[in-house]
């Protein structure tokens, strides 16, 4: 079992023995921990009693009858050694899973192909892993958790989320998913943010629970910072008037800002130090 205080799932599920050396069928890992009073929310992984290579992931509140906050359909391990849970195969069937889940929690999700290739290192794939991860265990935190569990979780999670390490996976990421699903992806994640602030805006004040979730990549001279936020997270400036269409209000809360800017930047090599030219080549927003 990982430590509740540095959840890792890539590096559990690396230590984990094969299936034929369990003693029992479930395996699980502590994610958080609110207290010794409160139960602990826990990911566990059990294999199935009729089918040595089949098993079932699920997130699991630790009451003195645990509660199942989400299991996942019966995944089948393919292939000959594939019993070990650090496997390639299988730390990419949990990937897949874990990005599909989220992108189900998108009400205009439309139908497009996952295929994950080229994530080059290892090191690399563990920081997609556990990105996806989080992201799949913050959105069952706030559709499912009870209110014992869901603000500490929450903060467990979301501070894992927003690590160097998180903010590579996210970036790699969102080169195999493509611009189709990076989209559904971050409308995902931003309905559950909007949903979470409405629910308790009305009891304290409240600021964005997730930092702006943003990006950028060079290449070939061009600078592009891609950038994505709930709307009712961002802060009014000044109001001048009320808005008394609540239709309106309610659609305006459940939008999320877009944003692109690009740069041109050039870099001049001086003898002891560079030079870096950066011109706004252009700015776009949407909502």
């Amino acid at each position: 079992m990982a430590s509740c205080d540095t959840p890792d799932a890539f590096a559990w599920l690396q230590n984990l023995p094969p299936f034929s050396q369990w003693k029992r069928n479930s395996m699980y890992m502590c994610i958080c921990s609110p207290n010794s009073s409160h139960p602990s929310l826990n990911f566990s992984i059990t294999r199935s009693s009729q089918s040595p290579n089949t098993f079932t992931f699920s997130i699991v509140a630790s009451f003195k009858i645990p509660i199942s906050l989400f299991i996942s359909k019966p995944l089948r391990i393919t292939g000959s050694n594939q019993t070990n849970l650090q496997s390639e195969n299988i730390i990419s069937t949990l990937l897949m899973s874990f990005v599909d889940i989220v992108l189900n929690y998108n009400v205009k999700r439309t139908t497009c192909s996952i295929q994950m290739q080229n994530l080059g290192s290892t090191s690399n794939l563990k920081d997609v892993f556990n990105l996806a991860f989080f992201t799949f265990v913050f959105l069952i935190c706030i559709y499912e958790a009870p209110t014992s569990l869901r603000t500490t979780c929450l903060k467990t999670v979301k501070d894992q989320l927003v690590t160097c390490r998180s903010r590579q996976g996210s970036k790699l990421l969102m080169v195999q998913l493509g611009s189709n699903l990076e989209e559904q992806w971050m409308r995902s994640l931003n309905l559950a943010i909007t949903n979470w602030i409405i629910e308790i805006r009305a009891s304290q004040h409240l600021k964005s629970p997730s930092p702006l979730f943003s990006y950028a990549f060079s290449t070939q001279g061009l600078w592009k910072v891609h950038m994505y936020c709930p709307v009712i997270a961002m802060e009014m400036e000044s109001v001048n008037s009320a808005l008394t269409d609540e239709r309106l209000f309610f659609s305006l809360n459940y939008h999320q800002l877009e944003g692109v800017i690009q740069f041109n930047h050039r870099i001049y090599v001086r003898e002891k130090w560079f030079n870096i030219a950066v011109n706004i080549d252009n700015v776009r927003y949407r909502t």
